[in-house]
């Protein structure tokens, strides 16, 4: 692996991120920085696809997979959150963070989160970087990553089209991917990043298992699904039910009512 073009994708990462934290200093609003999450890794594959030569099909292969999953989220996040106030989740780390939250957010929100990514995009440096072409792991890979993308894309449209009608306003959905599992979007990005995990090991980056292990530590209990459940069944009280019969990720047979 070329460690130079590794450090050269953080440089990057860090540079869209100062110059991010420069607009939501401006508009006083830090949540579009969900927006570029996507990005960021997306900025190191195409770091990774530049050092490489020359770029093998698996690089190749694994460069494209990275930039459909990348651009899918954040046109999907930008869409959902234009012209919403600042994400309650920044506007807690605000309050907690004043006085001064303009320059805390810096490395708070920008810098951290561009410094996870760099950490959690490492597989993608041995899978796209190191020569090789299209084997029995890289199918395997590939999969894994089409069972991802469905059930994150499927599970954001079903929940954006859920929202759309009003008189679903304050219910659960429980239909779709959200009958088998409470979070198939997060269910589909573990999936993603084991993928890219399979990728790298065929590459000879087994030593890069620490990436997967990070996000499947954060979807579970960071960001992902332990804070989202937080506070979700006080303001939704059909969710304790929805909690007794539907599993938290991984998909499973919805459980009846007298198995709860």
């Amino acid at each position: 692996m070329d460690v130079q073009a590794y450090f050269f994708a953080l440089a990057l990462i860090l540079g869209v991120g100062v110059a991010a934290w420069v607009v939501s200093v401006v508009i006083r609003n830090v949540a579009f920085v969900d927006s570029l999450w996507s990005l960021f890794f997306l900025i190191a594959a195409v770091a990774f696809a530049t050092a490489a030569t020359p770029l093998s099909a698996r690089g190749l292969l694994v460069a494209v997979l990275v930039a459909v999953w990348a651009l899918r989220l954040s046109i999907y996040i930008t869409a959902r959150n234009w012209g919403e106030p600042e994400d309650y989740r920044y506007q807690k780390i605000r309050a907690n963070n004043e006085p001064g939250f303009a320059f805390k957010s810096l490395y708070i929100v920008f810098g951290l989160q561009g410094l996870l990514a760099w950490i959690i995009a490492m597989p993608l440096a041995p899978a796209i970087m190191n020569p090789g072409g299209i084997g029995p792991l890289e199918i395997v890979a590939a999969a894994l990553w089409l069972v991802g993308f469905v059930f994150e894309a499927g599970g954001d449209y079903q929940l954006a089209k859920f929202k759309r009608d009003t008189a679903n306003k304050g219910r659960v959905l429980n239909t779709g991917l959200w009958r088998y599992t409470r979070h198939p979007n997060y269910f589909g990005d573990f999936c993603v990043w084991w993928a890219f995990y399979l990728f790298a090991f065929s590459a000879g980056g087994w030593w890069t298992v620490l990436s997967p292990l990070l996000m499947s530590f954060l979807l579970l209990k960071v960001s992902g699904v332990a804070m989202l459940e937080k506070t979700i069944t006080n303001r939704r009280p059909e969710y304790a039910d929805y909690i007794r019969r539907t599993n938290a990720f991984f998909p499973g047979t919805p459980k009846s009512a007298s198995a709860t």
